[in-house]
């Protein structure tokens, strides 16, 4: 397998810039006689989508909801980073991208870091452009928040529902294109596989998730905008249909899958209450720049928050990262609080909570500044608890959230197999160990706005390809495999539902692999795993028929999918014998209980590559050069 990152030669500053230069352009007129296939319509998906037919690409596009606003970008709710320098603090591109590089423990290509921080200027200018409300400050000039991870004021955002009024912009310039009929917009369609020709990918095999009909698309280059995966998990702030599938699909077909392990775990999430909850409410990190957290200094205090005097507080975050206190980055926050936790000092009626409490800034700002800057949020927090943060604390408590992993792709954002582009959260690029908050929009954008556009037209230039038709021997090979699937999963006639099983597989996932893994625990994962999905090929339930609506089958492939993709998370930990940003091994950690990398046997990309059924997948290895920051220890105190 080839991991040629592509990465071009000469200063950092200036890579991207000639990088385009150098590549091959495509006149309008030619444009007209390509075919893209966009799967997925969130930020990256309808930012690509739009852009590319604004180009002059013929676009179809896959979305497997009823409207591409229901994507799960909507729930981004802090901010868009930019290395704007309003707030005239100190910030520039260079500090965007070291604070990047840092905040993922030092596990990424700084390439690609640096080209995200430059690209992040013009996002805002576009966004601004379509109409997005970004908060202003009263002169007019658009306002700044600080998120996790950086000493500056750049995050820009549009109160509590920043990711909702960014899809809204992209959304308005892809019906703009829908309606032109320059994009052909396929709603409640789910890709079921990718569909090779010559090595080469030119087409996916989806359901229409109305009708159960399966059916071919083909295209000359086939780009995935699909997300994340940790609803692998079962519990995480995820939406309910987000899923591993359209990304391991391409794995099994050829497409390297990058750093799996890597996952987020989200430390301001309203707490879990029973065991029959079906997922988790993010509340936004953005919440951490008045809020304080805190838990009793004394194991088991039961008390009511508000009688807890100050000096039996314990404000552990300011305590232990006095530069950063409670804006420390995420993964290091999450421990923290799981630590305290786990001594006994949790809050809330199971005792798994800490505190973020607003009593402070409130009585600094008054109570009217808190509910301009987070009204929306804290309102959501008081429906769903029942309790009124501006008067108590609200309680939080980690959880799995964005995943740094993805599959791997090239600086032109094409995986290992040609032909395939991934965007936005869906690949492994820019995040190294551990994503800084608002930076999951900024990349999304910067792909789908700026970086594949200008990337795709340098490979459709230089090959040579055919029109391939969607009844082609390659194309209707995969269409009856797939229908083979179906009518196998609805011929096993079992007991339990693909939901019982995923439950299942979250709990083993979250014990084993989730905010601490270790060596014990990761082997016990990869035996219960595949245990696990022998069961549910021989017991589980799937009702109705492989005709008209059947969300069983929906749930069933995904989890058919997680229940593979949860064995390559747990491999690819076990294997990594370091701690690194979301990835902690607790065989592996400093006096102070802080993640301790191995730079001499980790500073690389672990991409898996797909043997077949019953065959361990093989490790390569892209190694991370860092030639203009310094490999240190991360440090936020």
């Amino acid at each position: 397998m080839n991991l040629d990152a592509k990465i071009p030669s000469g200063p950092l500053e200036s890579k991207w810039t000639n990088h385009k230069f150098s590549s091959k352009l495509i006149n309008p007129a030619n444009k007209r006689k390509f075919s893209v296939i966009v799967v997925g319509t969130g930020l990256a998906g309808a930012s690509a989508s739009a852009t590319l037919s604004e180009l002059g690409y013929q676009v179809d596009t896959f979305c497997f909801h009823d409207s591409p606003r229901r994507a799960h970008s909507i729930a981004a709710q802090g901010g868009i980073n930019a290395a704007k320098n309003y707030q005239n603090d100190g910030d520039s591109i260079h500090r965007l991208f070291y604070d990047t590089i840092k905040g993922g423990d030092f596990r990424a290509r700084e390439a690609n870091v640096y080209r995200l921080a430059e690209v992040s200027v013009n996002i805002i200018d576009q966004c601004v452009a379509q109409g997005v409300p970004f908060a202003r400050e009263y002169g007019g000039q658009l306002a700044n928040r600080s998120f996790g991870g950086a000493q500056v004021s750049r995050t820009f955002y549009a109160r509590g529902q920043t990711g909702q009024q960014l899809l809204l912009g992209a959304y308005s310039a892809l019906s703009k294109q829908i309606a032109a009929g320059a994009v052909r917009m396929h709603t409640r369609h789910e890709m079921l596989d990718l569909i090779l020709v010559d090595g080469k990918a030119r087409g996916i095999v989806t359901r229409n998730l109305v009708s159960g009909k399966l059916k071919t698309h083909m295209a000359d280059v086939v780009v995935l905008a699909t997300g994340g995966y940790s609803n692998v998990f079962y519990l995480s702030t995820n939406a309910k249909g987000c899923n591993v599938t359209a990304t391991y699909r391409a794995h099994k077909r050829g497409a390297a899958f990058a750093n799996p392990c890597y996952t987020q775990i989200h430390p301001t999430s309203i707490p879990p209450h029973g065991d029959k909850q079906a997922k988790l409410t993010l509340m936004s990190e953005s919440l951490r720049n008045d809020g304080r957290i805190w838990v009793p200094k004394a194991v088991g205090d039961k008390r009511d928050a508000n009688n807890i005097p100050e000096a039996e507080r314990d404000y552990f975050l300011e305590r232990k990262y006095p530069s950063y206190g409670n804006l420390a980055p995420r993964d290091i926050a999450s421990r923290s609080a799981k630590e305290v936790c786990d001594e006994g000092r949790g809050v809330g009626p199971i005792g798994v909570g800490v505190y973020l409490d607003f009593r402070d800034s409130i009585k600094r700002l008054g109570h009217e500044t808190i509910k301009q800057r987070y009204g929306n949020l804290l309102d959501m927090y008081r429906l769903i608890t029942a309790e009124n943060p501006y008067e108590e604390p609200m309680r939080i408590y980690p959880a799995p959230h964005y995943t740094m992993g993805g599959l791997w792709v090239d600086y032109n954002l094409m995986s290992t197999i040609p032909g395939l582009f991934v965007i936005g959260e869906a690949n492994f690029s820019d995040h190294g160990a551990n994503r800084l908050g608002a930076s999951a929009l900024m990349q999304g954008l910067a792909d789908g706005y700026f970086v594949l556009p200008s990337t795709i037209s340098n490979y459709l230039a230089n090959e040579k390809l055919s029109k391939v038709p969607d009844d082609s021997p390659e194309a209707l090979g995969v269409l009856r495999e797939k229908q083979d699937e179906v009518n196998k999963l609805l011929a096993i006639k079992g007991k339990k539902s693909a939901d019982v099983f995923h439950r299942e597989l979250g709990k083993i996932m979250w014990d084993k692999c989730g905010m601490a893994r270790n060596e014990q625990g990761l082997k016990e994962a990869l035996k219960k795993i595949p245990e696990l999905r022998e069961e549910f090929w021989s017991n589980v339930s799937v009702s109705g028929s492989n005709e008209g609506l059947n969300q069983a089958i929906e749930r069933a492939g995904r989890v058919a999918d997680f229940l593979e993709y949860g064995e390559l998370m747990c491999l690819d930990a076990l294997t990594r014998t370091e701690s690194c940003g979301g990835h902690f091994r607790e065989e592996s950690q400093t006096e102070e209980g802080e993640a301790k990398r191995d730079d001499q046997n980790f500073a690389f990309v672990s991409a898996w590559e797909y043997k077949g059924k019953n065959t361990a997948p093989v490790l390569h290895k892209e190694p991370l050069n860092f030639e203009n920051v310094k490999l240190a220890e991360r440090s936020y105190k």
